[in-house]
């Protein structure tokens, strides 16, 4: 069964542009550590809410844009093998080194989780 790691952060919108470049280096190496795709959705139609909503949720200020990412992998076993990877990688690989692939935007608020399909439609 699939597994999805999911990812909500606030980039700000001067960034965009950057954040696409990074997202395409990093992303590239879940694909070769395994996924079968990687999302990264720039926020368009994205209320405030009553309570909560995603912005509060990665605490945006105006001039952010939140973006939602997800990461898709065939089961849990290839993601935690992938995850792993990542976590011993750091920044002897360069997709992942702050020098040379530096984040544009606060990984502190970032949000991420990895959860299992239990309904999937399609057409």
């Amino acid at each position: 069964m699939s597994y999805i790691d999911g990812i909500i952060l606030a980039v700000p919108k001067a960034n965009k542009e950057q954040f696409i470049q990074h997202a395409g280096i990093a992303d590239a190496a879940f694909i070769e550590w395994g996924a079968t795709r990687v999302l990264e959705c720039w926020e368009d139609d994205v209320p405030d809410g009553k309570i909560t909503d995603f912005r509060r949720a990665v605490q945006a200020t105006q001039d952010e844009a939140v973006v939602f990412s997800w990461v898709e992998w065939p089961d849990k076993a290839t993601r935690d093998a992938g995850m792993q990877k990542l976590m011993s990688a750091g920044e002897s690989d360069p997709r992942f080194s702050a020098e040379k692939n530096p984040m544009p935007f606060d990984g502190m608020r970032m949000i991420f989780g990895g959860f299992v399909p239990v309904l999937t439609l399609e057409k």
